[in-house]
């Protein structure tokens, strides 16, 4: 008998008889995730620059629970992806980057158990595994990275083609699931959205939303990375030097229709031709492309705001708001000019700390705030808790259900470890690992041409900007913190050195006759 099998026997054996009759008592799940939303870009989070307003997000917090601590153990898509699924680091479910990996659909993962458990389960949108989904009644995503305008997509495993903005078309096939499901059975909905993530391309009625603003920029958008390391300053990630024409919208994107076209023009070229007879350099190129950036970046957001509070007024309407646990979340966070950054991939705070509210009416509390350490590698084990559904032994997180019903556990995790993996690669992020505590951070970059230790006091210094490692009046900490990251690594089992399906290969370089390549839009 598999695995699997026996843990879907031991989950109807634990069950009460009252819920066995598929639904009795069992909340709907409705997950929705998406990609690369910064924490910054969630008013409910209170950044000082006020961003943005994102009044459909913010009612899942007010309506339930913000995490203040929510942090990722790999900062990279894919890889996120993975771990949400299996409640495991990436090690651990073979998972390690955007370029190379692919996802084993045959193990273990949390929609599976819930679906042999009597759930309908159903995955809309951004999936970027790979792989075909597993585990689903119902998928219908993008392959690939998929594209924001005019979407194709694959429907249970058949190439379907849309018009329309991508968000908004997740969203209607999101409502369209809910529909038509079987009212008799709880049900699983996995709504992942493409946006805001890279090149960052509005739906078209939100252009000019922010009416030319001028948005205040971060203390550390012209970092020097002093107080820092190598792998630090020789990243390929900098608002100055990575966008592309595609990033800053000098040119349009291919998907269009002559109609959309027409729209997108209308908007961008009056401020491109402005913007090139500025002849802007230095700093004033840089603000110029930061604010550029922030219009394209939090038009994405207004679509995906916009697409949660659809999908919450169907749950008011239909009458099922009281018994579905709603959790919006993002597989990482990202920079929004902190440090001249866009993009993630690092162990540090925008990179590292992802959005996370939950609404779990007669559960959670409204209002509540939370700042214990929790991490995406506890979705899978929460959802089957809340559904009833026993944890399998292998997955590495822990549910947060206690979290949402009331006091923090005695025992609950006060340390967190990390590692990501994909160098060389886009952004050129050397590979490294740490452990993360409420005011430390420790880390290690372990590249040859690296391989340097940093410890951060995060109260001290909560922008990241001076490596105290090595200093006489960090020792102690510096001792602990170093045992408690081979304590991590020695209890998660982490492979070392890397398993050899880790290690990549620097892109070959052209020879003397061939033309230099474009740069490549970094995947992830």
């Amino acid at each position: 008998m598999s695995r699997l099998v026996c843990l879907l026997f031991a989950a109807w054996a634990w069950l009460p008889l009252a819920s066995v009759a598929w639904g009795a008592g069992r909340p709907n799940l409705v997950f929705i995730f998406s990609d690369d939303h910064a924490y910054q870009a969630i008013s409910a989070y209170q950044d000082p620059r006020g961003l943005l307003d994102t009044p459909n997000i913010d009612r899942l917090a007010r309506e339930g629970m913000r995490f203040d601590r929510c942090l990722v153990p790999n900062s990279i898509c894919g890889p996120s992806r993975a771990t949400v699924l299996t409640g495991k680091y990436s090690h651990a479910n073979g998972f390690y980057n955007n370029t190379n990996s692919r996802f084993d659909g045959t193990q273990t993962t949390f929609p599976k158990l819930l679906q042999a458990a009597g759930y309908q389960t159903a995955i809309v949108g951004k999936w970027h595994l790979v792989s075909e989904p597993t585990g689903f009644d119902y998928w219908e995503i993008l392959p690939g990275q998929g594209v924001y305008y005019n979407p194709p997509m694959i429907r249970n495993g058949k190439p379907v083609k849309h018009q329309g903005y991508v968000s908004d078309l997740i969203t209607d096939l999101a409502l369209a699931w809910l529909r038509q499901r079987d009212r008799s059975k709880p049900f699983l909905l996995m709504c992942h959205h493409k946006a805001p993530h890279r090149s960052w391309q509005p739906n078209l009625k939100y252009l000019g939303h922010d009416h030319d603003r001028q948005y205040p920029i971060p203390e550390t958008l012209f970092d020097d990375y002093a107080g820092r390391g190598k792998a630090e300053r020789q990243q390929d990630m900098t608002i100055a030097k990575t966008m592309t024409p595609q990033d800053l919208k000098l040119v349009p994107p291919k998907q269009l229709t002559d109609e959309q076209l027409q729209a997108w023009n209308a908007y961008y070229e009056p401020r491109n031709e402005a913007f090139r007879k500025a002849n802007l350099q230095g700093r004033d190129l840089v603000r110029w492309k930061y604010n550029r950036y922030l219009h394209d970046y939090l038009g994405c957001i207004k679509s995906v705001d916009e697409s949660v509070g659809r999908l919450l007024a169907y749950l008011d309407e239909a009458g099922l708001a009281e018994n579905t646990l709603v959790i919006y979340s993002s597989d990482q966070g990202f920079y929004l000019g902190e440090h001249g950054w866009f993009d993630k991939r690092w162990i540090f705070e925008q990179s590292l700390r992802t959005p996370l509210v939950v609404r779990w009416p007669q559960v959670t509390k409204p209002g509540r705030i939370n700042d214990d350490l929790v991490s995406n590698l506890d979705f899978a084990e929460t959802m089957l808790e809340a559904a009833g559904v026993p944890v399998p032994s292998e997955m590495q997180g822990r549910s947060f259900v206690p979290l949402l019903k009331g006091p923090t556990p005695a025992d609950w995790r006060k340390s967190l470890y990390y590692h990501y993996y994909e160098y060389p690669g886009p952004h050129d992020v050397a590979r490294h690992y740490g452990v993360v505590t409420a005011h430390y951070k420790l880390v290690r970059f372990y590249e040859p041409q690296f391989d340097y230790w940093e410890l951060f006091d995060l109260e001290k210094d909560p922008r990241e900007l001076t490596s105290v490692y090595g200093r006489p009046d960090y020792a102690a900490v510096q001792q602990e913190l170093h045992a408690e990251l081979g304590r991590l690594r020695q209890e998660f089992k982490v492979p070392d050195p890397d398993p050899a399906e880790t290690i990549l290969k620097p892109a070959a370089k052209p020879g003397p006759a061939k033309a230099k390549p474009k740069r490549k839009q970094a995947k992830g």
